[in-house]
């Protein structure tokens, strides 16, 4: 399977601009834990990625004003992704390798185009067995480095 066969296409994203409030908002509205970040509406290009735990650890931990952090000053920057032809078994890897729930999809010019979320993994591959076998992949921590 490819990457473009499983991902979320056009997901919600959030400007560099855009608040921790605003991020939470789209959260919500989406139902999702995560909303990708990108230099602006027109261009697509993906910069980063937030995440509801930033928005608490580096937001609301700090006292911080949801209202008026842009998500520019807390974001992950140049977050792993992947393209819409690869591999969908190379993403699953990279993401248990790296321990991340979620990657955005980019294009050749890294515009956004969709995200893999470990439900699309769940609810869009096929077999039982193979899906739980490819969340398991994606939440168990790598083995460490060989020394």
């Amino acid at each position: 399977m490819t990457c473009a066969e499983v991902m979320t296409k056009e997901p919600a994203f959030c400007e560099l601009g855009d608040t921790a409030a605003d991020a939470a908002g789209i959260m919500k509205a989406e139902d999702v834990g995560a909303i990708p970040v990108c230099a602006s509406r027109e261009t697509r290009k993906l910069v980063g990625i937030v995440t509801d735990r930033d928005i608490a650890v580096y937001v609301v931990a700090k006292k911080g004003d949801a209202n008026h952090t842009q998500v520019a000053n807390f974001m992950t920057r140049d977050p792993l992704t992947c393209r819409p032809e690869d591999d969908l078994q190379l993403a699953l890897a990279a993401m248990q390798k790296y321990q991340v729930r979620r990657i955005p999809v980019v294009d050749t010019q890294g515009r956004l185009v969709g995200i893999i979320a470990q439900a699309d993994v769940a609810t869009r591959t096929p077999g039982t067995e193979k899906k739980a076998e490819m969340v398991e992949q994606i939440s168990k921590p790598a083995p460490p480095p060989a020394a």
